[in-house]
């Protein structure tokens, strides 16, 4: 259990060792509490994925054909947040069972991974990596940065830098694959660089292994052909709508960005943790308040509780969530992952930075 003064040290923006002992009641409880929700619900899944990205593509074409400025705004504004909520449903795929949602990688593709240039492939087999109990934190980590312990200026970069991944993924399917099915070190440099949704730089992601090197070579084909469709729709419908729909989705990119930005507080320098460091290094933004159901959908305002039940249904984390802050009070490791919002975070983080270290 942690000591009477962590509530007060961690609002203050005191660390913790990585080494820190397993809360092992908490981690009790975490299983021991939640065994009758941790199903995945299809009736919850699939009108909720359907709904967000036919949300997304009435706003994206009427943002395309109406001519005020203030009305493209608005609908732009719509269709970036719904397609946000439909494309963080690319982290339930890497985490349900395979059984658990019959077709759902498939039709989540088709409606929304291919057309956004962001299939299933570059997520599965890479995220999971960053909840290993030894590579978490680590270099080894492909979705972990030290943000806190480097300079202010990385800040703005880190998010910022968001803004040209559509015009990036274009890239990537529309030149870089067809180039690598003739040119093998391109092939290889595609893969290991830029086939993967990680902010580590130093990252290189080994070859594909069985069930999905099928699916990346159809995957892979379809985002090809999506993305000659793209440039070539420019011919016949000009430039208008292809650049009303980059600016779009790069609000959507935008905003993911800004949540991986508060998703951890990012103060571990390279060390393996504990499951437990694991957890407070990470965040929950619980209610009150509705602004992080916003801009981190999909269960993902739960992400601390995310990271000690990583198969947990997103639709259960909110129970979930309940039933651990009531069974271990206030004063428990568990409070201490909970955040009052992005600002405080934000603020933190900034905070951090600025800190002299030796």
């Amino acid at each position: 259990m942690p000591s009477d003064d962590f509530v007060a040290r961690r609002d203050a923006g005191a660390g913790w060792h990585a080494q820190m002992p397993d809360d092992k009641a908490m981690l009790r409880a975490a299983r021991d509490l939640t065994k009758d929700i941790a199903e995945a619900r299809p009736a919850i899944y699939w009108p909720d994925m359907i709904g967000s990205a036919l949300l997304g593509y009435v706003a994206i074409a009427a943002a395309i054909l109406v001519d005020g400025a203030l009305e493209k705004i608005a609908f732009g504004i719509v269709g970036a947040l719904a397609f946000y909520r439909a494309l963080m449903f690319i982290h339930e795929l890497t985490h349900i069972h395979k059984n658990a949602l019959p077709g759902f990688r498939l039709g989540w593709n088709l409606l929304v991974g291919i057309p956004l240039l962001v299939p299933s492939f570059m997520y599965e087999g890479v995220h999971t990596l960053h909840h290993k109990r030894t590579q978490y934190g680590t270099v080894e980590d492909p979705e972990y940065l030290p943000l806190a312990l480097m300079k202010l200026w990385s800040l703005p970069l880190f998010v910022l830098v968001s803004l040209l991944a559509p015009i990036g993924l274009i890239v990537r399917f529309g030149l870089l694959v067809p180039l690598g099915a003739i040119l093998p070190p391109v092939r290889k440099f595609v893969w290991q660089r830029a086939s993967s949704l990680s902010i580590n730089p130093e990252f290189r992601r080994r070859p594909p292994e069985g069930d999905i090197s099928k699916r990346v070579f159809w995957q892979e084909l379809g985002g090809m052909l999506w993305a000659w469709a793209l440039v070539g729709s420019v011919f016949w419908l000009g430039w208008a709508p292809l650049v009303t729909a980059g600016a779009i989705l790069s609000v959507t990119a935008l905003l993911n960005q800004l949540r991986t930005l508060v998703a951890h507080l990012w103060e571990n320098e390279g060390e393996a943790m504990t499951v437990t460091a694991q957890f407070l290094d990470s965040v929950n933004v619980p209610p009150p308040g509705y602004a992080a159901e916003i801009w981190a959908p999909v269960g993902l305002r739960y992400h601390a509780l995310h990271h000690l039940m990583p198969s947990m249904p997103y639709h259960s984390l909110p129970e979930a969530h309940r039933r651990l802050a009531r069974e271990l009070g206030v004063s428990s490791t568990y409070h201490g992952a909970n955040h009052k919002g992005m600002a405080t975070l934000v603020g933190r983080i900034a905070r951090s930075t600025m800190t002299p270290r030796g």
